[in-house]
């Protein structure tokens, strides 16, 4: 606080001094000599004070000489107006320079495109990694999340004081789950409530689970009022840092919560942002620190802002060739999807539990739902890989995915939501949650990037990927097993048979005497249909771990 007093207070005493003239300026009869001239800049530098410190206060805006351009500008020109002589020419002279500093700061955007596009670049690569199947991917989507949190508001004390905020994904102690403040619904309930009582945690894998109301005393959270509101809070302690993004909670392993903001640079002039590191503040105490992205504390999963990758992502698609590339050429130009549930990203983990951020690039031609790559941003370093995917094929956009599935689920009303692209068995796969128009989770839908008539849906995610095991054998796709997978050549007896029908195809599930089960469609193989208890075969399968097992070639032996 001490240092917006003591910066509003200098900027308060400089605009009296700029705007009023020091000396007679006879033209427009402006007297001021004596007690009246100390009387009148005063006056006018406390209301200035006043007014710096209001503004600065309440929008939480950073402290640097920088953000005074506009002040200056109109200060300036006024004094150059008001005063005569060698003093108008002094102050002229400012008025000037503020002129050009303001020209300048307003123009940036135009000419540090190509810094913003070196600031944003990414690794090149082609494919990601194919899915392991052992592992089970964060999918429930937050909008359901939030729902079940809604209806689960009960478990809050006092629960008309207070409301739910927003969602933020995590991995606490080595589970995904959603986490989610409660806070104050009003200045009058902040004013007599003085601190929230918790937060909601909530599987992001499960969809069955049903969210948890933690007690946990929030004394700082966004929505208190005054020194105690986070955003306020971490300008107080931070006033000259740069910060970018919205306030966000991360609790520890222990359950502690932490309210966290990104903070970096602007490219050049104020203009554009560059994450360098992350500030923390225990939601109790209000003791507060700041990082760098290198140095963050590992509970915390998302030290870069999800708006802060959104931001860079638009830097990389859209400056590739310069500014006015973008607008009138776009050669090259590649747009960031708006299908994420973060800012225009979707978080999602990878097989060693950290957090990335995920994005689909599209072209700018209207009407085109062909994806020209994707991009995964580390959510801790800031670290970007873009995807260029299978350069012999063209895949289909997250907007495309939300198509198609609105097209299947035409007169149910039901929508995709949170799509996110996977390598499920070799295959760019996207994987979307579909809800209903009242918010519940009907089911998960899989649909092949290059092969739109590939889909598949179950009522989970493990469910969907055995199906959609099978749509791919069906359909031409190629199914190469997960990132462990190998192939594998085996030999036994059938101890039990299982067969169903799907589509013109049989499914057709087995165990072996090695007390292992395996699964092969008839698409691959027509004689499976005839396999019997007793009968020995020879096989090659993929050995992804799962319960049933695929097979790629069989032979019944007694067949032959």
């Amino acid at each position: 606080m001490g240092y917006l007093i003591l910066y509003s207070l200098i900027a308060g005493v400089a605009s009296a001094l700029l705007l009023l003239p020091i000396t007679t300026n006879e033209r427009l009869r402006i007297h001021l000599t004596g007690k009246m001239k100390i009387q009148a800049i005063g006056t006018l530098a406390i209301i200035c004070f006043i007014g710096f410190f209001l503004y600065y206060y309440i929008n939480s805006h950073d402290l640097n000489v920088t953000s005074l351009w506009l002040p200056a500008l109109v200060f300036t020109a006024g004094g150059a107006v008001l005063s005569s002589g060698i003093e108008q020419k002094i102050k002229g002279i400012l008025f000037v320079i503020s002129l050009l500093l303001s020209a300048y700061l307003l123009s940036a955007f135009m000419f540090n495109a190509n810094e913003k596009y070196e600031v944003s670049k990414m690794d090149m690569k082609t494919e990601i990694k194919t899915f392991d199947e052992k592992e089970t991917p964060a999918s429930v989507p937050p909008d359901f999340a939030r729902n079940k949190m809604k209806k689960a508001f009960g478990q809050v004390p006092n629960t008309s004081y207070y409301e739910l905020g927003n969602l933020q994904i995590q991995k606490v102690n080595d589970e995904y789950v959603y986490i989610a403040p409660v806070e104050f619904s009003g200045f009058f309930k902040w004013f007599k409530g003085k601190e929230t009582p918790g937060y909601f945690i909530l599987s992001a894998t499960d969809s069955t689970a049903n969210p948890r109301f933690v007690d946990a005393e929030m004394v700082y959270t966004p929505s208190s009022y005054f020194n105690k509101q986070t955003e306020r809070a971490f300008r107080l302690q931070f006033p000259t840092y740069i910060f970018y993004g919205e306030v966000q909670l991360e609790i520890d392993d222990n359950g502690n919560p932490f309210y966290i903001r990104s903070y970096g640079d602007f490219i050049s002039a104020r203009n554009g942002f560059s994450a360098k590191g992350v500030a923390v503040m225990d939601a109790k105490t209000g003791k507060t620190k700041a990082y760098s992205l290198d140095k963050a504390p590992e509970f915390i999963d998302g030290a870069v802002a999800p708006e802060a990758v959104s931001l860079q992502n638009s830097y990389f698609g859209n400056y590739v060739h310069g500014f006015w590339n973008s607008y009138f050429g776009k050669s090259d130009v590649k747009l960031p999807s708006d299908e994420g549930t973060e800012a225009n990203v979707s978080p999602i983990f990878d097989e060693n539990g950290v957090m990335h951020y995920f994005t689909d690039f599209t072209s700018p031609k209207e009407g085109v739902d062909s994806m020209l790559g994707y991009a995964l941003t580390n959510a801790r370093t800031g670290e970007a890989t873009y995807y260029t995917g299978n350069l012999e094929e063209s895949y289909m956009d997250s907007e495309g995915a939300l198509q198609i599935i609105e097209k299947q689920f035409i007169e149910k009303k039901w929508e995709g939501h949170m799509p996110i692209l996977y390598n499920f068995y070799g295959e760019a796969s996207w994987l979307t949650a579909v809800l209903d128009s009242n918010g519940y989770l009907q089911n998960y839908f899989i649909v092949s990037a290059a092969n739109p008539e590939i889909t598949a849906y179950g009522r989970s995610p493990a469910e969907a990927l055995k199906l959609y095991k099978t749509a791919l054998q069906k359909g031409g796709g190629t199914v190469t097993g997960s990132s462990t997978a190998e192939e594998k050549k085996e030999n036994g007896k059938v101890l039990r048979v299982y067969k169903e029908k799907s589509g013109e195809n049989t499914i057709v599930s087995f165990l072996l005497d090695n007390r292992q089960s395996y699964t092969m469609s008839s698409e691959k193989e027509p004689l499976i249909i005839y396999l019997m208890e007793g009968d020995d075969v020879t096989m090659t399968y993929m050995d992804t771990g799962e319960g049933f097992l695929p097979v790629t070639t069989i032979e019944i032996n007694n067949l032959k």
